[in-house]
């Protein structure tokens, strides 16, 4: 069995993401996810701002002599809830008050904060608790047997006979008691256990259940400071102006204007961008605005929509290495019972909440950075890079982020505000108008699907399913880009819950002059959405309830089929909609993923105007994502995910003319309105399995529900995303 087809026998038996990554890492020569050294001795860990009477107890956990408990965060806050849920699994081991937990952004270390699943420091993927469930367990398990020690060796007691609760060691036969900071000192001569004893399911006093936000009373009160809050003596303000063309130059800049401007202070010239420096924010943004710049546009100046569709297209049509090969799809995809369809999507920009900014101060032997970044690792690196430092000279603060969705996993920004600062003197802080953050993206990339499938008995016999797009991470993870196959890009194909017994997925690897980067659901986006939509195509052909035809291919798979049919009996699929106003269709569409280590199904309702325009009016989505941690974060990321998916597939898409992005704000880069919400509801099936992740699936599953609601409303399938109300209306009329 060669290695492309070894990788894939994985995703067909079902494995889990994180296997899935692990043993396509060992066929790729191993070595890739190195031993978690979470048992670090307190001299190893260079936790910041720990006093020297802290209790040092591993790379995670500070105790001070208050009883304070400090969690140093592997992952990274842009509003998923991972400082609740990974502060209560810390809680939970180490057996103290969850209101006694604070949190420390983790420094830039990828020994002891690399995700265990990438092992590069990061916060994406929908990894976070899948990677650090068990880690963070592990060290408040150990950090407890340690204090523990302490006590049984300051009263001369067995260990066996204390037992502890809300941060206290207690001696019951005694009537001796110990908070843990007073234990400190001894503590942190005990050696750590090699494998400390987990608290058992059935003991949980926060895993498992609702918690509330510890960060929210922060945010409603102004406390929390984002990056783009960060403010320091003597700090000046900058914003800036890249090529409006993606390899563009600066050709030529007059300044005199803006050096008039009350407040600025200086204009900096860069080969490729310019930005204006004053004493705030309004004196740059103005005086940018009076800066007269010519462009070199370089290579891609007469790039166009249209002609990016069409490379992609063609380089489509060329064979792809196989991501996954089982049985002979090729041989049976002949004769009667074939259907087939191409799917695209559009470049999707990010447009977090908080624009991007960087605050930088640059000198000759030290470079500091502020910044809410998804990685620190790779920021530090960046920092390095830019600044001609090395990076030992480079310190990154972390904040947290408002919004990521994957666009601060690139470093474009943290290289551009430090390559300006170089010309700065002082601290100085860059932040992008929205237009520059819409217009100078790193973009979900465009990605062609082209699906065929042999039906036989009532299934697919047979699936042949090429997937055309970037590689990103060949560029951002290479260990994961493996034998020329994006295990991204092709996740959501390879892992599908459906018994097809002929399958090839091939991955065709087609770069853009447009730079790309992840976006929530990134690769799955794309391959849920043509899988689905092509079996919600067969089921319409061969008049066969979409939800039926599903559940036939899913009987060897029990967490896929329960999602499915849970989300089916609580939007009361059997039942009929009730019909719209005059002038509108209704419809009714299901859809379910296996992705990110986790199982969804989602069913959408909507109503669809004789004008063509798409109303999503209920969403219904059942989970199972594993083992929950806090199942009042997993409902707000469906919840989440929901909105931002919905938002893709009615308004989603940047363009290209002449090689400028069309798109610059709100205005023209639409997400959904609150009047525009539909009814979200969210359930969640049981479970003992390993956590799966949650951050992305939501996203996906939804926008293949809404696609096939419109169809079964129609008549007409959504074949490139966003929803196209003009054309919709005429494939309708005729």
């Amino acid at each position: 069995m060669g290695d492309t087809e070894k990788i894939a026998s994985l995703s067909s038996r079902g494995v889990s993401r994180r296997r899935f990554i692990q043993h396509a890492s060992a066929i790729a020569g191993g070595g890739l996810l190195l031993g978690f050294h979470i048992m670090t001795r307190a001299a190893e860990i260079s936790a910041p701002s720990a006093a020297r009477t802290d209790f040092v107890a591993n790379a995670f956990i500070r105790i001070a002599a208050d009883d304070t408990v400090t969690l140093i965060m592997p992952s990274v806050e842009m509003g998923q809830g991972v400082y609740t849920s990974m502060s209560m699994l810390l809680a939970e081991e180490l057996d103290v008050d969850l209101g006694r937990v604070k949190t420390e952004h983790a420094p830039a270390d990828r020994q002891h904060y690399g995700n265990p699943i990438y092992i590069e420091q990061l916060t994406g993927g929908s990894t976070t608790t899948m990677g650090w469930f068990m880690p963070l367990r592990k060290a408040g398990a150990s950090a407890r047997y340690m204090l523990v020690s302490a006590a049984a060796g300051q009263w001369n007691v067995d260990p066996a006979a204390l037992r502890t609760h809300d941060g206290m060691v207690i001696h019951d036969a005694s009537g001796r008691s110990a908070r843990y900071g007073s234990l400190v000192d001894r503590a942190a001569t005990v050696k750590p256990p090699a494998a400390p004893a987990l608290k058992d399911a059935s003991r949980f006093r926060y895993i498992g259940k609702p918690v509330r936000r510890i960060d929210t009373p922060d945010k409603v009160n102004g406390k929390t400071e984002y990056g783009i809050d960060v403010v320091l003596p003597g700090m000046k303000f900058a914003t800036l102006q890249s090529s409006p063309v993606f390899g563009g130059k600066v050709a030529h800049v007059d300044d005199s204007k803006t050096l008039e401007v009350p407040g600025v202070r200086q204009v900096v010239v860069l080969d490729d961008l310019v930005a204006v420096v004053g004493d705030h924010m309004w004196a740059a943004k103005q005086g940018l605005a009076a800066l007269t710049v010519t462009w070199n546009d370089g290579p891609n100046a007469n790039l166009s929509q249209d002609e990016l569709w069409a490379a992609l297209e063609k380089g489509a049509q060329s064979p792809g290495v196989p991501a996954k090969k089982a049985g002979d799809a090729p041989g049976h995809l002949s004769g009667d019972g074939i259907y087939e369809a191409t799917y695209e999507l559009p470049f999707l920009a990010h447009a977090a909440m908080e624009p991007m900014n960087c605050t930088v101060d640059v000198r000759a032997d030290a470079c500091e950075v502020w910044v809410g970044t998804q990685a620190m690792g790779k920021a530090r690196d960046a920092a390095a890079a830019a600044s001609g430092l090395k990076t030992e000279q480079v310190t990154i603060h972390n904040h947290i982020i408002g919004g990521g969705f994957g666009r601060r996993l690139e470093m474009d920004g943290i290289s551009k505000a430090v390559r300006i600062g170089k010309h700065v003197s002082g601290p100085m802080k860059v932040v992008y108008t929205r237009e520059e953050d819409v217009q100078q993206e790193n973009y979900r990339p465009m990605y062609h699907m082209h699906v065929r499938a042999k039906i036989q008995d009532g299934k697919i016999l047979a699936l042949h399913h090429r997937i055309t797009g970037p590689a990103l991470l060949a560029r951002w993870l290479p260990e994961f880009f493996i034998k020329n196959v994006d295990l991204d890009a092709v996740e959501g194909a390879v892992d599908m819950p459906y018994a097809v017994p002929n399958v090839l997925i091939e991955y065709v690897r087609q770069e853009t002059p447009i730079p790309t980067s992840f976006w929530r659901g990134v690769g799955p986006n794309a391959n849920v959405f043509a899988i689905e939509s092509l079996v919600d195509k067969i089921a319409h052909v061969t008049n066969t309830d979409p939800l039926a035809f599903r559940r036939r291919m899913l009987q060897g798979n029990p967490r896929a089929l329960g999602v499915l049919d849970l989300a089916a009996e609580k939007a009361g699929w059997l039942h009929p909609l009730t019909p719209g106003p005059v002038g509108t269709r209704v419809g009714r569409g299901i859809a379910v993923l296996s992705a990110f280590g986790s199982y969804l199904a989602c069913v959408a309702e909507v109503s669809v105007s004789d004008d063509g325009n798409v109303s999503v009016t209920r969403t219904v989505t059942a989970t199972d994502v594993g083992f929950i941690v806090n199942p009042d974060t997993l409902e707000a990321q469906v919840q989440g995910g929901t909105i931002f998916g919905i938002t893709a597939v009615l308004y989603g898409q940047v363009t290209v003319e002449r090689g400028r992005i069309q798109q610059s704000n709100f205005h023209d880069y639409r997400v959904l309105r609150f009047d525009e919400l539909p009814q979200i509801e969210t359930f969640f099936v049981p479970s003992n399995e390993k956590p799966g992740g949650i951050g992305e699936p939501g996203t996906v599953v939804v926008q293949p529900a809404i696609v096939n609601a419109v169809y079964a409303a129609t008549g007409v399938q959504l074949t490139r995303m966003p929803i196209n109300p003009k054309l919709l209306q005429k494939q309708v009329t005729t």
